[in-house]
Order: structure tokens, then sequence, then C-alpha cells
């Protein structure tokens, strides 16, 4: 008999991620072994198990522990979120209407060392892949997402930046989330130094 998949479920929704439990415990060669509610629980314990919520949580356990195999669950049909998702380290990308047992399919596919895209999606991430890489480094961010590159340049912490723009800092991390993503680097220095050397925003120039 083959070894028994182990899996830790991560969620800040303890009723979402109870339900997620209980379906993959249904399946006989599945054995969740921890449950996280955040990205710093989630890598405690993937690195405690060794057996995945959001694209940060993904992010940190992908280069905490690069063997872990990691399958976002998911409302967003977004192309966006799935590029960010995949280039963060995920191996497998479902929407939340999945079944029990497909979900349980994809846990297996994706234990195997296979890539699972929801089929909706499937056909948005080859076009996106297909593409030819832009000469412009900040070419896939969004508007608002070069406005916070920008001042993250000019050297302004989350909290400042969202005071300027009028917005939350759990937004603006999320939107550094994304930039980090999608410029494929690991920090905001990394971040800031490549917006600099593109003309983009004025190291230091942040009110301190």
């Amino acid at each position: 008999m083959s070894e028994a998949i182990r899996v830790v479920v991560a969620d800040d929704h303890p009723l979402f991620r109870e339900g997620v439990i209980n379906s993959l415990r249904s399946m006989p060669d599945i054995v969740v072994v921890a449950q996280a509610s955040d990205a710093d629980e989630a890598v405690r314990l993937v690195r405690e198990e060794l057996p995945g919520g959001g694209i940060e949580a993904a992010r940190k356990i992908a280069a905490a522990c690069p063997a872990t195999r990691i399958v976002m669950l998911t409302v967003s049909e977004d192309e966006d979120d799935l590029l960010a998702a995949m280039k963060a380290g995920a191996s497998g990308y479902v929407l939340k209407g999945v079944s029990a047992r497909e979900l349980a399919g994809v846990v297996r596919s994706v234990s195997a060392g296979e890539v699972y895209v929801a089929p909706s999606l499937a056909f948005g991430l080859l076009r996106e892949m297909s593409k030819p890489r832009a000469s412009d480094p900040l070419a896939e961010l969004s508007g608002r997402e070069r406005q916070v590159l920008e001042l993250v340049a000019n050297g302004l912490s989350n909290q400042e930046i969202g005071f300027k723009l009028g917005l939350a800092e759990k937004t603006i991390k999320h939107y550094m989330t994304n930039i980090l993503t999608k410029l494929q680097v690991r920090s905001r220095v990394e971040a800031a130094l490549l917006a600099a050397r593109v003309g983009l925003g004025q190291p230091g120039g942040g009110a301190r």
C-alpha cells in the first residue's frame, strides 16, 4: 500500500477550514496532519509535519519548504490572482465550488508532481504564459500597483502609503504581495531598486 498523502490545511475562516478538513479526512489515502489560520502558522506546521491559504502563505511556504506541494483553494477567478499564485509557488489552483471528491483528486495529482489549474482558467493561463516577455520590467503592474511602487521607491512605509492614498494598510500589503510576485523579487528593497533603475520614484525621498 502506498504511503498516505500528508496535508496541512490553511485558511483564516475556521468554518471553511473545518469543511475542507472533513472532506479530505473522508479519503483513506489522505491524512490531514494539522491546520493553520495564517501564513506564519502554516510555515511552522509544514516545517514540523512536512506535508497552503493566500499568495503570501504560498510564497512563505515555498521559500521555507521547497519540497512541499501547495494547492490554492480560492473563490477568485481573476487571471492575475492565478498567475500570482503560480509564481508564488502553488502547484494547484482550485475554485471553492469544487466537490470533496474532485478536491481529493487534485491533492493526489499535485502530490504526484503534476500541476493543476481549474479548467475554466486553464486557457487564460496558457494565453498569459505564451506572451513574449515585456522589455519594461514594470509592464505587468496595474496603475495602482505602479503608484504604490513609486511611493515605496520614495521610501514610504505601508502605513504612510495607505495614508497618502486613502487606503487601509492591509490593502497596501495586498498590493505589495502582488508587486513582489509580478516583479519576481523577494523584498520591497529589491522592488524599490528595480523601480529606481527604470526611473520610477526617488529612493530616500519619503518623509521620515
